[in-house]
């Protein structure tokens, strides 16, 4: 019995010793060997340089002046994956809708710098913006940490746009190009200029028809029209101001509806405008001294017509009836209180000068000489007398102010040889445009474009603000043409320099139908699209004062105009 349980016993354990060593056995089997290490992950990679044709740029600041076949080049701390350029890569061009550009990838460096380039060269004058995103990956599969953004504008080209011809044919084609505005775009109805090319075409402008009167009577005397047109339209003209247009105290308002004669509303102005009046004026007297036939009844006709306008204009009313020592620019019946009423002294120094010199010269309604003094020249505060560039201003805000102070009034007035109390005004006018001259070509805040060829500032269109009136305290990169053009009688050799680059160099971009366009920016890459009647005026008439001084002559043959001058205590050659 205890062997038989002793070989069960010993059966049992070596049962249990078999099923021991094989359940170690699985066990040991089951245990995984350690895995390898994963591979590290990509490095991630940067741009350490860019550049455009040789000089470090960075997102900041646009660069400009670039040429037309840029080469920009990217250096990166790996090499990049080839095959993730064309989507990573772009080039667009901003001022042609952001179409994008074809370019050439080339590598350098063991494909750790490339080399990007236009496929054709780019157009001139052309804003343009290059990236890379962070897309882009290194060859390895690093992710790029850095992107890459550069904005630049290509270069002006130096080649004429027109055959060169004489400075003298230029400022014929200059003075015939712009007396469209006035000729062809004219109101079909009424004759009266229209206030601007780009808005509604019955808003016709009071001030901006005394120019384009002034202009025609200079083009006829240049044999661009006849004298017996320009005497039919200056006739319209003055027929419809006459029988068509509201008047208050014989002042018009600053815009008209060229059909109607209805007033438009200038703003908060639905009345008179005193000064646009006084620029009427000027036109007017401008024309009655040109038609001076003691015989032809049209052109007797026509001084009739002027007088009676001319004498109409109470001018003293403008001084509130009385009631203060100054003009008010504008009246507004319809209001009730007296600032509203009366809005706006007119005190110097800006482009009023007529205004007072008008006022004083009115055969029936003139005003005194302290009207003069204590509102339009402020009891002798209307002077400066400090320098800017080496040159002393008499008169005016620092820097000068917008140029057109020294268009609208002098485009009759003479100022060679003209002094009063407060200035000589030839010193003046010519002190103001070399000033502006000079502050352009300085450039003090950095505007592509500007330079000793390309300048002037002053009110007109702009690409930010609409219609500003710039300056050197009120610079946005916005060049008028009409600010250098119309100061050829002062700054002849600056001005006639001006409007050489402005035809020959940006010609097929600023000379259009109408002349040069009225504004544009060269560092934002903007063309305005319009030509206005108080900017395109100016600069037939001043030509015309440059080349042969006849506008002056004229203007300021007009006796009643002597007798003013002398009332206001101005003296010079002829007064």
């Amino acid at each position: 019995m205890f062997r038989k349980n002793y070989k069960r016993i010993g059966l049992n354990t070596f049962f249990i010793a078999i099923v021991f060593f094989f359940m170690w056995g699985c066990k040991k089997s089951s245990v995984q060997p350690t895995p390898p290490p994963p591979p590290p992950a990509p490095t991630s990679f940067q741009i350490i340089k860019q550049t455009i044709n040789g000089v470090v740029f960075n997102s900041t600041k646009t660069i400009y002046g670039i040429n037309v076949t840029p080469s920009i080049q990217i250096s990166f701390s790996d090499k990049v994956d080839r095959s993730l350029m064309a989507s990573t890569v772009s080039l667009v061009n901003k001022t042609n809708n952001s179409a994008n550009v074809d370019f050439n990838v080339s590598y350098q460096n063991n494909d750790s710098t490339i080399t990007v380039t236009p496929s054709a060269s780019l157009p001139f004058l052309n804003q343009f913006y290059f990236s890379i995103s962070t897309a882009l990956k290194s060859a390895s599969g690093g992710s790029l940490t850095n992107r890459s953004d550069l904005v630049f504008v290509t270069q002006i080209d130096s080649a004429d746009k027109f055959a060169q011809i004489s400075d003298s044919a230029l400022l014929d084609l200059v003075q015939k190009q712009t007396f469209k505005y006035f000729w062809d775009f004219g109101h079909s109805v009424s004759g009266l200029a229209r206030e601007r090319s780009n808005g509604n075409n019955e808003t016709c402008a009071t001030g901006g028809t005394g120019f384009g009167i002034m202009a025609m009577v200079a083009m006829a005397h240049r044999g661009f029209i006849s004298r017996s047109d320009a005497l039919n339209r200056i006739s319209t003209i003055t027929n419809f101001l006459i029988t068509k247009c509201e008047r208050w105290h014989g002042a018009f308002t600053h815009w008209v509806n060229g059909t109607t004669g209805a007033t438009i509303p200038f703003g908060n102005n639905n009345g008179a405008d005193i000064v646009e009046t006084s620029y009427v004026i000027e036109g007017l007297l401008t024309a009655r001294q040109y038609f001076n036939s003691p015989t032809d009844p049209t052109e007797i006709a026509l001084r009739d017509s002027i007088n009676s306008i001319w004498q109409a204009v109470d001018w003293n009313w403008f001084t509130q009836n009385g009631q203060v020592q100054g003009l008010y620019w504008q009246y507004n019946p319809s209001y009730t209180s007296t600032s509203d009423i009366w809005s706006i002294p007119v005190t110097g120094w800006n482009e009023a000068l007529i205004t007072y010199v008008l006022a004083a010269s009115s055969p029936d309604h003139a005003i005194t000489k302290n009207i003069y003094d204590n509102g339009w020249a402020r009891n002798g505060a209307i002077k400066n007398g400090n320098s800017f560039f080496g040159i002393v201003l008499p008169l005016g805000e620092n820097l000068g102010g917008p140029l057109f102070f020294e268009h609208y009034t002098f485009m009759g007035l003479n100022p060679n040889g003209l002094k009063d109390n407060y200035a000589d005004y030839r010193q003046q006018t010519q002190a103001h445009s070399l000033i502006n001259f000079n502050y352009c070509f300085k450039n003090p805040k950095d505007f592509y474009g500007y330079s000793n060829l390309c300048w002037g500032l002053t009110a007109g269109d702009d690409n930010v603000s609409g219609y500003l009136a710039h300056s050197p305290t009120n610079d946005d990169g916005v060049i008028s043409p009409t600010a250098a053009v119309s100061s050829l009688p002062y700054t002849p050799e600056q001005s006639m320099d001006a409007i050489r680059f402005f035809y020959y160099k940006l010609g097929d971009k600023i000379f259009q139908q109408y002349g040069f366009i009225d504004a544009f920016n060269l560092n934002d890459i903007w063309f305005s699209n319009s030509f206005l009647a108080i900017d395109q005026g100016p600069q037939i008439v001043m030509i015309e004062n440059y080349r042969s001084g006849f506008i002056w002559d004229l203007f300021m043959s007009c006796p009643e105009v002597k007798s003013g001058l002398q009332l206001l205590g101005f003296s010079g050659p002829g007064i």
